[in-house]
């Protein structure tokens, strides 16, 4: 578009908005997500701010009246480039469609819009004694419609499940801008095709979620997580393997390869043993009387073989310990001021297998590289530490990332847990769908998106 054309698009849509929620397209904090570190930038021709679902709906309509490309966003915190726009059209950011509509304590339930903080989302569940499970890691910059964009998991995903189990209905806007309801307060539905369920994880490619009715549960009365330390990956891949085997169901179940270990060392709450090459937190959370049993169970099956166990009691001690966890992606990017990051899936008893193919991968493209993640989901952060000056090391770090994909599809996993596919991983379903299931998916976005304006781009099968 034109620099004539795109003044053009700016000065329409303040006049359907109002002039505070329409931006230049040149607003530089529109074009990026976390992908940011991969020098993915994007393109916008102006940037809209609803303030609430009816004006998502104008927007959409106009735009699908006049060929314009939507890019709906979140919190731009997502690590695929979903939320990046590719090459102009409307950027339009949900932060100001924020309103907790309801939240019923007695019922177990809310209506939340889309741009709600999740971590804002968990303060007021924890304020009437209840819980909203999902707890992505940039649960403080997250929205709750990005989350569910994006089907976003989390630490606490191994009990609780992905953000979708937590959503009973959905408000949306399809193209060419109608604004529906699918689901709602009630907690079961078979009545037809599962639409809403179809939209969570879609990456605004085939809608934009505006709201959402969420379940919570009462909080758990106690957690008391620990975390277990060993030689090598052997010793602590047993270790995983051996809770499953126990039958204790940990609330979380996390592990740290050798690299990730050694990047965290200096930050962990106590100090680490100084031959412990892995890691593994384990949380067990119910009423005092269960988080303490299972957490007996964890500590019993745990400290086999285990170098060294910290188990923290204290508030401020185990809050010190989920501090330190969600700081390890900040750590490792840290060591060479950037990184290439993928969440892979493979079958749990693949983990050991996924974990050295991950150094082994780095070392054939001559980066250093670690993962850690989610142990009981069988989902890895496989990581590629690199020098964003450095654009031959970047390039590599992409090639990296490609054999990361064959290796998930090799071992029967997913190319995706919890990030989605967006941008970067265009065409890699391929690895892992069969050609009558990438001809749905084709086929389904064809069916919602006929013009092709919704996140256009993004989430393809094929390339």
């Amino acid at each position: 578009m034109t620099a004539t054309a795109s003044s053009g698009l700016e000065r329409d849509l303040r006049a359907l908005l109002g002039p505070e929620a329409i931006l230049p397209g040149t607003t530089r904090a529109y074009l990026t997500d976390a992908t940011e570190t991969r020098n993915l930038r994007g393109r916008a021709d102006a940037i809209a701010l609803p303030g609430d679902a009816h004006q998502v709906a104008a927007l959409t309509r106009w735009c699908y009246e006049h060929d314009v490309p939507i890019t709906p966003r979140g919190g731009g915190t997502g690590y695929t480039g979903g939320a990046v726009p590719l090459d102009g059209g409307l950027v339009v950011g949900l932060e100001r469609v924020q309103r907790i509509r309801s939240l019923d304590p007695g019922f177990w339930r809310a209506e939340v819009e889309a741009g709600v903080i999740t971590a804002d989302l968990r303060r007021r569940a924890r304020e009437n004694g209840l819980l909203f499970p999902p707890d992505p890691g940039s649960a403080e910059q997250s929205q709750l419609g990005g989350n569910i964009a994006t089907n976003a998991g989390g630490p606490h995903a191994f009990e609780y499940g992905v953000t979708g189990a937590w959503i009973s209905g959905l408000e949306v806007v399809l193209a060419p801008g109608e604004l529906i309801a699918l689901g709602g307060s009630i907690r079961k539905d078979v009545a037809g095709y599962d639409l809403a369920s179809l939209l969570i994880g879609s990456e605004g490619t085939l809608g934009i979620v505006t709201a959402a009715w969420v379940k919570l549960i009462p909080a758990p009365e106690a957690a008391l997580p620990l975390a277990a330390f060993y030689a090598d990956n052997v010793a602590g891949c047993a270790a995983i393997e051996a809770v499953y085997a126990s039958g204790a169901v940990p609330a979380a179940l996390e592990y740290f390869d050798a690299a990730a270990v050694e990047a965290t060392r200096g930050a962990f709450p106590v100090d680490v043993p100084a031959n412990a090459e892995f890691m593994v937190i384990a949380d067990a959370d119910g009423t005092p009387e269960e988080a303490t049993r299972i957490h007996s169970e964890l500590t019993e099956t745990l400290t086999a073989n285990a170098l060294f166990v910290h188990a923290p009691t204290d508030r401020r001690e185990i809050d010190a310990l989920w501090r330190w966890r969600d700081g390890v992606s900040h750590a490792v990017t840290a060591q060479r001021g950037g990184k290439v990051s993928e969440d892979i899936v493979v079958p749990i008893d693949r983990l050991p297998e996924a974990i050295d193919e991950t150094v082994e991968i780095g070392r054939r493209h001559d980066l250093p590289a670690c993962s850690w993640g989610h142990a009981g989901d069988g989902n890895l952060h496989s990581t590629f530490m690199i020098d964003l000056d450095d654009l031959a090391e970047l390039e590599r770090a992409e090639r990296a990332a490609d054999d990361l994909f064959a290796l998930a599809a090799r071992l029967h996993g997913s190319v995706s847990g919890e990030h989605g596919v967006g941008l970067v991983k265009n065409g890699q379903l391929a690895r892992q769908w069969d050609p009558p299931a990438l001809a749905m998916h084709e086929a389904i976005k064809q069916v919602f998106d006929p013009k092709g304006l919704l996140n256009p781009g993004k989430k393809l099968a094929r390339t």
